[in-house]
């Protein structure tokens, strides 16, 4: 089954680039919002987060802050 995969991130943060790389090389497919440049996002994350840090995840509704490398394989079924 393929899942919703939304990623909210910055392009100087190094663990936005960790989790993009992660998410590649598990082939899943995600929606990247840039939320430096893209203020709706920023407020979408801050709003579904309570979170004003990156990188925030959202699989299918769970919310996950930060790369925690578990919780993300957990979510995805890896």
């Amino acid at each position: 089954m393929i899942k919703s995969v939304k990623v909210y991130s910055t392009p100087t943060c190094p663990w936005c680039l960790r989790l993009k790389q992660f998410l590649r090389e598990n082939n899943i497919h995600f929606e990247d919002y840039d939320v430096s440049t893209d203020q709706a996002r920023a407020e979408e994350m801050i709003s579904i987060s309570g979170q004003m840090g990156v990188p925030v995840l959202d699989i299918e509704g769970e919310i996950i802050v930060g790369f925690d490398k578990e919780k993300i394989k957990q979510a995805l079924g890896l």
